[in-house]
């Protein structure tokens, strides 16, 4: 374990109390679109607890506080400052692929309680941020974009659009204008993560309790979403999700004091108990994950103003941090 001293807090080591707990699965009869979002959780199966690699030592990636797991510091590295954590609290991120030309941009959405929310724009290729937006008020659990739109998780279970041609000239104006939603926010499952592969939208719940569900979206010209009849188990304590032609790579965190865990499963099998999988340790409070140019992006909120001064908080981390695709999806 490493442990930065420049930060007067007790390091808490990584015991079996950080082991991930069984969940519960629960399966829905659907019988139309929009059942789906209403429905709630039935008679209860058995899970297995699913086993973390929490083996520490061998990597070379420094970042605060005590190692992760030697699987995260052998694949992830330092990527983008995060701006604004004086203030804000980072949620979720995307990926916009030609926003500007060919340029591209990860978003990052954060809040303040009570406040208008932020989505910020930073260039890959530069790791510097090209500009601010705000929206109304939200968590903003996920964000992602596609088919010429922009999906932001608006209340737990709403998902607002909006026109990815209004946020780029947001984005390139001065100061920090704000941007209002096209329409009333599409109501759904459940909306904690969201992310988008192709012309599908994927959306879930997360639950600290246990596993809970997710539902994929095909995404229409006009930014409608129609659900697709299917629910998709998910990791307790989802907090981020990206989406590959062949695996769902879930970051899943709860709590200042402890570590969080990837998961990576080959897709295929809506079971978590039946499919292929490989789950390991990261750093704590690990919030949205994204893709852009081969490479895995993962946010904490761990380094904004209300956890990073607490002794309790495991791992400060400031920056986004990245690793390649396939050195994530090799493992399952």
């Amino acid at each position: 374990m490493r442990f930065d001293m420049t930060r007067r807090r007790v390091a808490i080591s990584l015991g079996l109390a950080g082991l991930l707990a069984a969940g519960t699965a629960t399966t829905v009869a659907l019988t139309g679109p929009e059942a789906s979002q209403a429905a709630t959780t039935s008679a209860a199966a058995a899970t297995r607890a699913i086993s973390c690699d929490t083996k520490t030592g061998g990597g070379s990636f420094n970042y605060d506080g005590p190692a992760a797991s030697t699987k995260y510091d052998t694949r992830f590295s330092n990527s983008a400052a995060l701006p604004h954590l004086g203030k804000y609290i980072p949620q979720g991120i995307g990926t916009w692929w030609n926003w500007s030309g060919k340029k591209n941009l990860l978003l990052v959405t954060m809040y303040h309680p009570k406040q208008k929310s932020l989505i910020v724009g930073i260039d890959p290729a530069t790791n510097k941020v090209v500009g601010d937006v705000k929206i109304d008020e939200t968590h903003g659990g996920g964000i992602t974009t596609s088919m010429g739109w922009a999906f932001v998780q608006g209340s737990t279970n709403g998902i607002r659009k909006y026109k990815l041609s209004t946020l780029a000239a947001k984005m390139k104006e001065a100061g920090t204008p704000t941007i209002k939603p096209v329409g009333p926010e599409r109501k759904v499952y459940g909306a904690s993560f969201l992310t988008s592969y192709g012309d599908s939208l994927w959306s879930g719940k997360f639950n600290d309790k246990g596993r809970d569900k997710m539902y994929e979206y095909k995404i229409k010209a006009n930014g409608s979403l129609v659900t697709v009849n299917r629910a998709w188990e998910v990791p307790t304590k989802t907090q981020g999700l990206l989406v590959t032609k062949s695996h769902f790579i879930y970051s899943t965190s709860f709590g200042r004091k402890n570590l969080s865990n990837l998961y990576v499963v080959r897709r295929g099998q809506p079971d978590l108990d039946k499919a292929k999988l490989s789950c390991f340790r990261a750093p704590s409070m690990s919030e949205g994950i994204t893709e852009f140019g081969g490479r895995a992006y993962l946010v904490f909120e761990s380094g904004a103003y209300e956890y990073r001064s607490d002794p309790k908080t495991k791992n400060v981390i400031t920056r986004l941090h990245k690793a390649s695709i396939s050195s994530l999806t090799s493992l399952a």
